[in-house]
């Protein structure tokens, strides 16, 4: 499991380079709550960004952004609501959920994934 982390934690730290790149202000990672986990929270302009991020060395078994799950979204959509509902500075801010998908070396960003 260790391994996991730290191999997944590499891979976040790409996540936020990238997004630092694009412009984007990070504002939490590793958010924990009792419900769960969020990888990447993040600010784009007036928008709160909710990112997961999913690595995969190759596709064999699969995009790394079909890991993103049904479950795993509502998983998701619970914590940031938990997020935001500690937190008056982004009440009146719009929020959207995307997934940054790392397949070997490759990055892809989907905006508004779910």
């Amino acid at each position: 499991m260790e391994n996991k982390r730290s191999i997944g934690a590499v891979y976040e730290q790409k996540a936020i380079e990238y997004l630092k790149e694009k412009g984007y202000s990070i504002i939490n990672q590793n958010f924990r709550c009792k419900i769960g986990e969020i990888d990447i929270i993040a600010q784009w302009k007036d928008v709160i960004v909710f990112v997961e991020v999913k690595y995969r060395k190759t596709a064999s078994f699969g995009y790394p952004e079909e890991a993103v799950s049904y479950y795993k979204q509502e998983k998701i959509r619970k914590v940031a609501q938990y997020f935001l509902t500690g937190s008056n500075s982004f009440v009146d801010m719009d929020c959207r959920f995307d997934v940054i998908a790392i397949e070997g070396e490759e990055i892809r960003h989907i905006e508004n994934a779910f």
